[in-house]
């Protein structure tokens, strides 16, 4: 059992935790909790290791057999070396470090989502976990975009990282892949018009911007319409999270 706080497999964790580039030079990221390390043992995503501890539930526990039958590194670290290491206010007892990897951009396109200056964890999570669940066909992350493999955000989208090809871009790049795939660009605008109102069945980008300063300048520039969810109530706005999965679902509902 593992105890020490400087075991260098401890020191890896706690540098994942932190900023993208730890994740970036490492070439790996985090996945806490059991439902989290199901998804990705069921994608059959690479494993490095895995730790756990004594209050793993049972389910758990014959997930941890069903990972060692595999080969993947098993090992048991105290109850509290697990809960520093936590992200959580309730750990579950399994934390894995996964090795980094992006599954390819499928073709044609006709379905992306750009997340523009998202920087709250929580919002990119449940744009990417509803974009997985729209059947959104990728996820381009530009500049500005909090990172869409940190810890937080991995939470948030509960197992979508693992299903949805997700790439890190610059504009110049993703004006590349828009403008080879043909599509339209749409952005959500309070400006625009009624998104029950635009033929959403064409090939498209859907462009959620930040919480706080909207679309970046970057992003205007590919826009081809704005779109707007009307709103009866005395509500100024969404947040990203929320608005950005409902015009998902509208590209769902009228394709």
């Amino acid at each position: 059992m593992i105890t020490s706080t400087h075991n260098s497999k401890i020191k890896l964790i706690r540098a994942l935790q932190g900023r993208a580039k730890e994740r970036h030079d490492a070439g790996a990221f985090l996945a806490e909790g059991v439902r989290l390390v199901e998804d990705a043992l069921l994608a059959n995503w690479l494993f490095r290791f895995i730790f756990y501890d004594e209050t793993l539930s049972e389910r758990g526990k014959l997930q941890v057999e069903n990972l060692k039958s595999r080969g993947i590194e098993v090992e048991e670290i105290s109850a509290g070396l697990m809960k520093s290491l936590s992200n959580t206010e309730s750990p579950q007892g399994i934390i894995a470090v996964l090795n980094f990897s992006q599954l390819a951009i499928p073709q044609p396109l006709n379905f992306i989502l750009i997340p523009d200056q998202i920087r709250d964890p929580g919002n990119l999570g449940t744009l990417l976990r509803s974009a997985a669940a729209a059947g959104v066909q990728a996820v381009l992350i530009p500049p500005e975009t909090t990172d869409a493999f940190a810890p937080k955000v991995v939470r948030a989208g509960m197992g979508a990282h693992f299903r949805l090809p997700i790439h890190t871009m610059t504009w110049e790049e993703i004006n590349q892949v828009v403008k080879l795939a043909g599509l339209q660009v749409f952005l959500a605008d309070m400006d625009g018009q009624s998104c029950w109102e635009v033929d959403l069945r064409q090939p498209l980008a859907l462009i959620i911007g930040g919480e706080a300063e909207g679309a970046s300048e970057s992003a205007r520039k590919l826009v081809n319409h704005k779109i707007k969810i009307p709103m009866s109530g005395n509500i100024e706005s969404l947040n990203a999270g929320v608005a950005g999965s409902v015009l998902m679902f509208e590209v769902v509902r009228q394709r």
